[in-house]
């Protein structure tokens, strides 16, 4: 039994968009090497959740933790990830796709946002 995490942003067309997503699965994967990880795209990226879950399927992952890496939970994440999770389990039976909520509700990535937000205030202006 093979535990899995897809991390699934939006995409864009600019490649630089990309780096905190990529980095993020960066630092998943170093703290667990163990763990199956992959970072899909909705949409003008590769791979796509259907590319990124067939990898992990084949790499023997029985459960996929799905996590949104969006900030709150629009239409995407309400009606665009459900769809795309069935077409997923449908193709892959043998693989259990566990969908979590966005990333950005999430009580430490709110704490972090609004840290950062305060941390800007004490910032001298055009200082970072």
């Amino acid at each position: 039994m093979r535990r899995g995490l897809l991390l699934f942003a939006h995409g864009a067309r600019d490649a630089q968009w990309a780096a905190p997503f990529s980095e993020v699965a960066r630092r998943v994967r170093t703290a667990g090497p163990d763990l199956a990880v992959e970072l899909a795209y909705l949409e003008f990226m590769s791979p796509s959740l259907a590319e990124a879950g067939r990898r992990l399927a084949d790499a023997g992952c029985t459960t996929v933790d799905v996590l949104p890496l969006f900030l709150g939970a629009g239409g995407h994440v309400r009606g665009d990830v459900p769809r795309l999770l069935d077409e997923l389990a449908a193709a892959h039976p043998a693989t259990r796709w566990q969908l979590h909520g966005p990333i950005g509700e999430a009580e430490g990535v709110l704490a972090a946002i609004a840290a950062e937000a305060l941390r800007v205030l004490a910032t001298p202006a055009g200082g970072q």
